[in-house]
């Protein structure tokens, strides 16, 4: 396989660091774009993507602005906010894989903000199907156990406060993740205060995700405090073809799984599982495409 460094334009122009991720042999002639969760950087799907490629997937990772190699050298006066990590970012990689491979099929594999947030894209026409995995609606009141304290005291406390003291969010300095933006953070502790989430953002162009036309695999974990069953549930029926599938990890003979857990080695039994299904979807496509070419 070839894993190559590359940058890809922003709807703006702005660049993000990408990694793509060719099969050397064999091309099933589909392109997987994997976009991240909030304030996690590319890398941490290296081994799924690694995964796709040895059966023939070309695949892309990439890193919104503000985060990873998309980083400037300073947040403090760095202006981004949430909806430009999908509006632009996001939207910037589906355009970008969708023009310079246009004989392939492109599908999208979203992880939390990753699945949450394609039903907003002007150009989600270009994506054939789409797994999410634990992406949930953000509102504290659906997060399980001690969660909901956790993400009222980030959303109405420590976001709010620490990104206007700092001028960024620096939660590497408070835990494993990324720093984000400071109008990231702001944006997005404002949407989990909302009962709603993003969904009750009227500025944000909500009416896409009724014109989201591909399908979609909506993966829960039992022991995901942080995406419950009730809070996917909450962001999925945002789009209008989803398929829901609730994990127990013991059923599959895992300890645990969590919120980050599927793209761990030790989940390759579900990786297959959503293989299956996405390539189930795209043989259904091709032989409606058949059929509509024998009628015209």
């Amino acid at each position: 396989m070839k894993v190559e460094k590359i940058t890809i334009p922003a709807q703006d122009d702005y660049l993000l660091a990408a990694n793509l991720y060719s099969p050397s042999l064999h091309p099933n002639k589909i392109i997987a774009v994997i976009s991240s969760a909030t304030a996690v950087p590319q890398r941490y799907y290296k081994m799924f993507a690694l995964y796709l490629v040895r059966r023939g997937y070309t695949v892309v990772t990439y890193d919104y602005r503000g985060i990873g190699g998309s980083r400037p050298d300073t947040l403090k006066v760095f202006a981004a906010r949430a909806r430009d990590w999908a509006l632009l970012d996001m939207a910037g990689v589906i355009e970008w894989a969708a023009e310079t491979h246009t004989d392939y099929t492109l599908v999208h594999i979203g992880h939390s903000y990753g699945g949450q947030t394609p039903g907003l894209l002007p150009n989600a026409d270009h994506i054939a199907a789409m797994i999410s995995l634990s992406s949930q609606s953000g509102y504290w009141l659906l997060q399980g156990g001690m969660q909901k304290a956790i993400v009222a005291f980030h959303a109405y406390i420590t976001l709010p406060l620490l990104s206007v003291i700092f001028g960024y969010m620096p939660w590497s300095k408070i835990g494993t993740a990324e720093d984000l933006p400071k109008n990231v953070a702001l944006e997005w502790a404002g949407w989990c205060r909302k009962p709603g989430y993003l969904l009750d953002d009227e500025s944000l162009p909500l009416q896409r995700y009724t014109e989201f036309r591909a399908p979609v695999l909506a993966y829960s974990f039992a022991d995901d405090n942080w995406g419950t069953r009730k809070a996917v549930d909450a962001m999925m029926n945002a789009y209008p073809n989803v398929t829901r599938r609730h994990v127990v990890p013991a059923d599959v003979g895992l300890k645990k799984l969590g919120h980050f857990g599927f793209f761990r080695p030790s989940a390759k039994q579900l990786w297959q599982d959503a293989i299956d299904w996405l390539e189930e979807q795209l043989d259904q496509e091709n032989v409606r495409e058949k059929r509509m070419s024998l009628v015209h």
